[in-house]
């Protein structure tokens, strides 16, 4: 598919939206590339990281409207069946990938493609870029997991802040409000995003993929619980090669040569 371009380089997967006349709207054959991008890097274990940008003046506008239409008969459970199997199954996607996942805004995130990227586990921002909860301007609920991710990573008042106006939150405002881990220069997102993306690729991929995981269950659990989960991914970890090397390299006084496994 030309409106996704898919491109693997030293051990990352380079994830990018390409459809810079529509402002990188996702239609429903984008998205399910994206979940499918995702899946099978999540599986392979030659993939080591994920960079997820888009091409032109947006990140991703969001889902693409065109054709929807306020009018006509719907049937009961048609719109929550879409959500589940699209915009839903898209978020989870980047959640549950076991490889981390970094987004490269390059220009507007507004709505589903907002989300997109609050989703990531690190965020990287050009200087033009701009988040917007767009959806109180169509006189729409947040959808794609919003109401879930926004406060946690931001709080629920200030979540709601966003949510009510419908405000465009620029790059620097999101950067000190938590939403975005660096704003870099327009010019220096590729590069920046290169960088990062091959510091990720070079860690211990399968304890990235537990810490992910116990990062974003955390807050959805008891302590006990964290606890528990905590002990059974260092069990888990402890039997992996980049462990086993880590531990070797401290007690040798050398750099580790993880190989994600």
């Amino acid at each position: 598919m030309t409106d996704v371009r898919h491109d693997l380089r030293d051990h990352v997967s380079y994830v990018t939206l390409d459809r810079p006349a529509s402002l990188n709207a996702l239609t429903p054959a984008m998205r399910d590339r994206l979940v499918a991008l995702l899946g099978a890097a999540s599986a392979d274990p030659e993939i080591r990281a994920v960079v997820l940008t888009g091409t032109g003046r947006a990140f991703c506008a969001g889902a693409d409207l065109r054709g929807a239409s306020a009018a006509g008969e719907r049937i009961a459970g048609d719109v929550s069946r879409v959500l589940r199997l699209g915009a839903q199954r898209l978020i989870a996607a980047v959640l549950d990938c076991e490889k981390p996942v970094l987004a490269a805004v390059n220009g507007t995130a507004a709505g589903l493609g907002a989300h997109l990227a609050f989703a990531c586990d690190l965020v990287l921002a050009a200087e033009s870029a701009r988040f917007i909860e767009v959806f109180v301007r169509r006189g729409l609920v947040p959808d794609a997991a919003g109401a879930y991710l926004l406060p946690r990573l931001i709080g629920p008042q200030r979540a709601k802040e966003l949510m009510f106006l419908g405000d465009a939150v620029p790059a620097a405002e999101a950067e000190r409000l938590g939403l975005v881990n660096r704003v870099v220069a327009d010019t220096g997102l590729d590069r920046t995003a290169r960088e990062w993306a091959a510091r990720l690729a070079a860690g211990p991929t399968r304890a990235l993929a537990l810490a992910k995981q116990l990062v974003n269950t955390s807050l959805d659990t008891d302590r006990a619980s964290a606890f528990a989960a905590e002990s059974w991914a260092q069990e888990i970890n402890m039997t992996t090669e980049d462990a086993r090397e880590g531990l070797r390299a401290f007690t040798e006084r050398r750099e580790p040569g993880f190989r994600g496994r």
